[in-house]
């Protein structure tokens, strides 16, 4: 029973559910997973040995009674920390939130304990989750299990980190600007940024009512190893909650066109330079969809450079306006990367301001109009490899590449699109991962395509941290 750990999160609902193993087994196997590797990796920076164990009794209580049973019964999961989760602190990363407990879990964090899962750690996250590489100024450094010289992506980095090593069969994350998917490309594991208002977010630390971008782009979501993992996640977090006046009752199956479904294939997208590595790897996701009978196309879609040249406006607009609130609680090197981030870009008037929502809506407006014919857009997740620790925060300059290399990510976080994104396989030995972006709630459609492509070039991340 201690490879327990190597299963997927409804592999081991279905054994719990079955009577084929106990959910504490399960539990067990997991925390000896996380005292195996963690120090490796320090991934989780809250282990939950206790409550999960008390919880998995309660689970296999439950099923010895005959009671009805929910989805991820008796499965463990992980929390990023910065989400609220009763009796824990939702510190964001920093030494001046470390006591921050909440009373009450966040929607998400309801919904999977609904579904009979167990919380049985916190994740690490950088300072105030604004940054693509893990580095917590309250708990620091995560590494990557592929090379530990290497970052596991952010700002869901211990998320990517602790799935792709065995710690936990499914955790959860947000996501502004590739937050999800960072970390699944450079861990190897799967995710999905959902559509915008499918899954509803709240919380409250440091506060439930944010500036206008933080209301509008962030989507908390599902990650795991597999992408079917991925879409029993999303099942379980998708509906309305009445604390998020944005979230709506969307369909989980969108419609179907009569035709077949078309893809465009854009291995180097516009706006910088991509790793020939990482283009080979869009290239062989592409012709894994067309031998499933997808329709290929090479045309992108509009106004690519404007829409990641509008996401940065519009976020950095609302991050400037907060610095001297937030900077003071973050580190020297995390508050580094946000000033050379900020140098770069244009402080906005309030005439500046609302051109730019407008441009948003031009641009929401003229990518619908394109996804009308194309059905899903296949990209780089990040157009570069996972890059050394601290390299975004040495210059302005590199605060600029930074920002490149992640472009694919960020235009569904702008245009409130779903986009998914799967591993497609090594280069220099680090995972590589594409993504699949699509019409609003066309969720399905973007885990249907991450399903073939896993199929044909998935990647086996349930690995032993490498030194």
């Amino acid at each position: 029973m201690d490879e327990l750990w190597r299963l997927g999160a409804g592999e081991l609902a279905a054994m719990i559910a079955k009577g084929e193993v106990s959910s504490a087994e399960v539990v067990d196997a997991h925390l000896a997973r996380i005292d195996a590797v963690n120090p490796k990796l320090n991934a989780l920076t809250q282990v939950l040995a206790d409550e999960a164990r008390a919880s998995a009794a309660a689970a296999d209580r439950a099923v010895a009674a005959g009671e009805p049973l929910g989805p991820l019964h008796g499965v463990p999961f992980t929390v990023k920390q910065n989400l609220d989760q009763v009796g824990c602190a939702t510190n964001w990363g920093v030494p001046a939130l470390a006591e921050a407990v909440v009373p009450v879990d966040a929607p998400v964090v309801e919904r999977m304990r609904a579904a009979g899962a167990i919380p049985i750690g916190r994740s690490n996250c950088p300072d105030m989750a604004l940054r693509i590489h893990t580095d917590s100024g309250l708990f620091g450094l995560t590494r990557n299990p592929w090379d530990p010289d290497r970052t596991a992506g952010g700002s869901s980095g211990g998320e990517g980190a602790a799935l792709a090593s065995g710690m936990s069969p499914i955790g959860l994350g947000n996501d502004i600007g590739g937050s999800l998917r960072n970390p699944a490309t450079c861990c190897g594991i799967a995710s999905i940024k959902p559509s915008a208002g499918r899954v509803p977010s709240y919380g409250l630390v440091p506060g439930p009512d944010g500036p206008l971008s933080f209301q509008l782009m962030p989507v908390e979501g599902p990650m795991a190893r597999r992408v079917a993992d991925v879409r029993l996640g999303l099942d379980i977090l998708a509906g309305p909650d009445r604390r998020d006046p944005y979230s709506v009752p969307a369909p989980m199956v969108s419609p179907r066109a009569r035709r077949p479904l078309r893809v465009a294939v854009v291995p180097h997208p516009p706006g910088g330079n991509t790793h020939p590595g990482v283009a080979d790897r869009v290239v062989a996701a592409g012709e894994a969809l067309a031998a499933a009978g997808y329709e290929v196309a090479a045309e992108g879609p509009p106004r690519f450079e404007e829409t990641v040249a509008t996401w940065d406006a519009f976020l950095s607009a609302d991050v400037r306006a907060m610095e001297a609130l937030i900077g003071p609680m973050m580190s020297e090197d995390a508050h580094g990367f946000l000033t050379n981030w900020l140098a770069h870009s244009e402080p906005l008037d309030l005439a500046g301001y609302t051109q730019m929502l407008m441009t948003r809506q031009s641009l929401m407006r003229d990518w619908a109009l394109w996804l009308a014919d194309v059905d899903l857009l296949l990209t780089p997740t990040w157009t570069q490899l996972p890059f050394p620790h601290g390299w975004d925060s040495m210059s302005a300059e590199r605060a600029a590449a930074t920002l490149e290399l992640m472009r694919c990510v960020t235009p569904a976080n702008l245009l409130g699109l779903p986009s998914a994104c799967v591993p497609t396989g090594l280069v220099d030995r680090v995972p590589v991962g594409v993504l699949l972006t699509g019409e609003r709630f066309a969720d399905d459609k973007t885990l249907d395509a991450a399903a073939v492509i896993e199929a044909t070039l998935g990647l086996d991340t349930r690995i032993d941290p490498r030194t």
